[in-house]
């Protein structure tokens, strides 16, 4: 497994809270939480998003194992899978709210992206600029004297 952030939580309560989290974040579409379980949240939640673009049953069962509910499966294959089926990643995205009164803990909001009433709309994709053949030296060299200005003449003064 990769590396987690600790979170101060002993393993088993850490990857519990983990699941727990994605499971709600998929049932819900946006969750608020601390930046810190935030950043981690949305690796796993990428990652059970891309189980379900998957569709295979081997990635249901790898989703069922760490997902809670089967309501979260059902939804993760058929309607966030539809929905990100174009998309190559970056299903989530993190919005800072707040700094919480009780410890300070800077807040925030993780959400799916493309969907209804988010907090703020996906950005629409930039544009590809248009792939230029490449020249060989020779052709190169005679388009940039074309495009170059024209030589001036070096005028002496003083002649004999």
């Amino acid at each position: 497994m990769t590396k987690f952030r600790k979170l101060n939580r002993p393993t088993g309560h850490r990857m519990s809270m983990l699941r727990t989290m994605v499971s709600q974040l998929v049932k819900h579409e946006r969750i608020e939480t601390t930046v810190a379980k935030a950043k981690e949240i949305r690796r796993l939640a990428d990652n059970m998003v891309q189980l379900g673009k998957e569709g295979s049953l081997f990635a249901a069962r790898r989703a069922a194992a760490f997902v809670r509910g089967d309501d979260v499966i059902h939804k993760l294959f058929t309607e966030l899978a539809y929905r990100y089926k174009d998309r190559a990643g970056g299903y989530t995205r993190l919005l800072r709210t707040r700094i919480r009164v009780g410890d300070a803990a800077p807040m925030a909001y993780i959400e799916f992206i493309d969907r209804e009433n988010e907090l703020r709309q996906s950005k629409p994709p930039t544009p590809q600029p248009p792939q230029r053949p490449s020249l060989d030296p020779w052709t190169r060299s005679r388009l940039s004297r074309q495009f170059a200005p024209p030589k001036e003449e070096k005028s002496s003064e003083y002649e004999i």
